[in-house]
């Protein structure tokens, strides 16, 4: 059985710390599952630490469905919430919903993920209300980076801090089930948690929050194009990579690879038919 949104709604019930994942393929979706993560998000940042985008804004639908398909056969207890891409639920409840549902019928996940909050609360309702599971998320939200002006702490005025803690609780009044709260300064997080009763998932959020997630490419240093300050380096797998890869580099090249242990033999009278 997959974890499901009351186990996760329990987990903050009786102050269990949730923990979240990205994955983007089979194999990495494989041993986060088996580890015992209970969230994988198949998350648009897909687009800068898989596509090599500058952003997650150029990501598609199809795009999504394809890594979220691959997540879906590597995990087989976690919950797997597909995570939808710029304005593929802006436009119209109407095309949230088809989009939504693509995620949970086509690639099998059992939940999305929407960022915003008051402006998103009708299409999150919407969703919920055809039983598909919704998780939120507000404060430094990717797809709206050009309308925030970058990479920028959000909530730090009085205005800024309440808006954030009116989107939270719009988005726990539509059936969100849990909410992503992103840059946004430990106080004001801490808050939050406390204000609303679904769980809140932080990353740059500090440890007020019921929970944290982080993009596995980060947390095990394989992406080096930069190191977000949320994100803590548990490996540097890069490093690895790239020794290893060098290794095999050279050894090629001096014909030290392959050596009789990665090699097939063959029946010598079957050669010495074909050397006639």
């Amino acid at each position: 059985m997959r974890v499901t949104i009351n186990q996760i709604k329990e987990m903050k019930q009786k102050g269990e710390r949730i923990t979240a994942l990205t994955a983007y393929d089979y194999s990495t979706a494989k041993i986060i599952d088996e580890v015992g993560i209970p969230i994988i998000l198949v998350g648009d940042t897909l687009g800068e630490v898989v596509l090599g985008y500058g952003s997650t804004i150029p990501v598609t639908m199809e795009d999504m469905l394809h890594h979220a398909k691959a997540v879906v056969r590597g995990a087989k207890k976690s919950m797997v919430i597909g995570d939808m891409p710029f304005m593929t639920y802006h436009i119209s409840v109407e095309e949230a919903l088809r989009n939504a549902a693509r995620f949970i019928q086509e690639a099998g996940c059992q939940a999305v993920k929407l960022e915003g909050g008051v402006t998103v609360a009708d299409k999150v309702k919407r969703i919920v209300e055809c039983g598909i599971p919704v998780m939120g998320h507000i404060g430094l939200t990717a797809q709206s980076i050009n309308q925030l002006g970058g990479h920028k702490i959000q909530g730090k005025t009085p205005e800024a801090a309440l808006k954030l803690l009116e989107d939270a609780r719009a988005l726990e009044k539509a059936g969100a089930f849990a909410v992503v709260l992103e840059t946004i300064p430990t106080p004001l997080a801490t808050l939050i948690t406390k204000k609303i009763s679904i769980p809140t998932i932080g990353i740059g959020a500090g440890i007020g929050c019921d929970g944290q997630i982080l993009v596995v490419n980060d947390m095990l240093g394989m992406f080096t194009d930069f190191v977000p300050k949320h994100a803590k380096q548990y490996a540097r797998l890069a490093n690895i990579m790239s020794t290893a890869i060098t290794e095999y580099f050279n050894e090629v090249k001096s014909g030290k690879f392959p050596t009789e242990a990665q090699s097939f033999p063959m029946d010598e009278a079957v050669l010495k038919e074909l050397e006639k």
